[in-house]
């Protein structure tokens, strides 16, 4: 029978294994929001859902949009969270709503194209 004799500690190994250690507490670290991060992302609250008629026209807001008149309004939230619209892209509003009433506004009696153009 033998008996095998374990290896010294060198001083070697025992920096390969610190620095193993901490490579792995470090990526654990990065890595921990992102493993926490796996429920679904919290988005902003939609402004209230609306319908009314401004001005003999009809307007919507809902999850799906703007609508004017059936015709959807292209909307763009702000980071400040007001809103702004293609029709007069250099004004900002608090609500979805008053977006469309500025829009029906501006628009007078010229309908909105069924298909908003896209940047290209």
């Amino acid at each position: 029978m033998s008996a095998t004799a374990a290896a010294p500690l060198t001083r070697r190994a025992l920096l390969r294994t610190a620095f193993t250690a901490a490579v792995l507490a470090g990526t654990g670290a990065a890595l921990a929001p992102v493993l926490r991060a796996r429920r679904p992302r919290q988005t902003l609250t939609p402004a209230p859902l609306a319908e009314e008629t401004y001005r003999g026209r009809h307007i919507a807001v809902d999850a799906a949009g703007v609508r004017i008149d059936g015709r959807p309004l292209h909307v763009m939230r702000r980071a400040d969270g007001s809103y702004l619209s293609g029709i007069n892209h250099f004004q900002s509003y608090p609500t979805p709503l008053e977006l469309a009433r500025a829009a029906v506004d501006e628009l007078g009696t010229t309908q909105l194209a069924f298909a908003a153009p896209h940047h290209g």
